[in-house]
């Protein structure tokens, strides 16, 4: 832990008192030293969050002190002409929380322009979930996924939970894939239907599932070669398959059944403005069992320990970090 001043806001900033911030896969890789070359050690990490407005700088507008905020944290501000206008993923954008500091700190001053505000009424701990919801609004919106239509989950881990739950709540059948069994049984408890392809024929149970016409959409989130094998096996003529895994290297795809099938292979890379006031909109209805996303809760003290124990702890999804303790 490191003690500094609590420095007021600059023009355009506010400084948030923040509430909780989530633990994410590439916090985790930060905490194993595999974004070193990126990552300007010592460095404040964290970026799924949620805190109240607690002081503003100057020409700061549309917001107040005492406002419920969560950031959204993209830091676009040297876009140019040649990015098109998709600043959320221009060439030289930075990352807050990983190219600059982030959330998990008692206050946090950032530029008023990546915020985004909540209702009064928002759990704050379930809106530290809002950026991670965010990449999966974003993930099915990119899909053109469409009621009626079967989406096939290649992944059952918080992300893979996340897509499952916004798919299904735009009238999609939804089917995951995933080996773990204590995540099966999750996916089960989140009202979601999940198959382990190490014991059951995933392609085959797909065809049964849709009288033969298999997926429209696969959302390859597990990351790993045997999803990518089963991408292309499992989608149906004309499906869509949306790249939501980081894959780092180069990896073998069987690129005849895009051909044969005439499969479309959909990018998808963090998410939009309206991706997070869709989010918001879920996330403040509270209708999808989100409070089942959070497995433990621990005091910002405690995050030597925390991050030492989530590599023993396969099973946990979403760990908060509670900042104010």
């Amino acid at each position: 832990m490191i003690e500094k001043e609590i420095d007021m806001p600059k023009k355009g900033e506010v400084r948030i008192k923040v509430a909780y911030s989530g633990i994410c896969g590439t916090d985790v890789h930060i905490y194993h030293g595999m974004m070193d070359k990126r990552v300007s050690i010592p460095q404040t990490i964290g970026h799924e969050m949620s805190g109240v407005i607690d002081a503003m700088g100057e020409e700061v507008e549309g917001f107040q002190v005492g406002d419920k905020v969560v950031v959204r944290p993209l830091d676009d501000r040297l876009v140019q002409p040649s990015d098109k206008g998709f600043n959320h993923i221009c060439e030289k954008l930075k990352f807050i929380g990983i190219d600059s500091p982030g959330s998990m700190q008692q206050y946090w001053n950032i530029p008023a322009f990546v915020l985004h505000k909540l209702k009064p009424e928002t759990d704050l701990k379930l809106a530290a979930l809002i950026e991670p919801l965010s990449v999966a609004v974003h993930d099915v919106r990119m899909s053109g996924l469409e009621a009626g239509e079967t989406a096939v989950v290649l992944g059952g881990g918080p992300i893979g939970l996340l897509v499952a739950m916004v798919a299904k709540e735009a009238g999609a059948k939804v089917i995951i894939s995933e080996v773990n069994e204590t995540r099966i049984k999750m996916a089960a408890d989140f009202g979601l239907q999940a198959v382990n392809p190490t014991k059951t024929d995933l392609v085959q149970y797909v065809r049964e599932e849709t009288e033969g016409r298999l997926a429209d959409v696969v959302f390859e989130v597990a990351g790993v070669q045997p999803a990518l094998d089963v991408m292309t096996e499992v989608a149906g003529i004309r499906g869509r398959i949306v790249m939501v895994a980081i894959h780092g290297q180069k990896k073998p795809v069987d690129l005849f059944k895009f051909f044969w099938k005439e499969l479309k292979l959909i990018g998808a890379r963090v998410y939009e403005k309206e991706d997070y006031e869709k989010a918001i909109t879920l996330v403040t209805a509270n209708e999808l069992p989100f409070g089942k996303m959070i497995t433990d809760v621990q005091p910002l003290s405690k995050i030597q320990e925390v991050f030492e124990s989530i590599d023993k702890n396969p099973e946990g999804l979403k760990v908060l970090m509670d900042c104010q303790l």
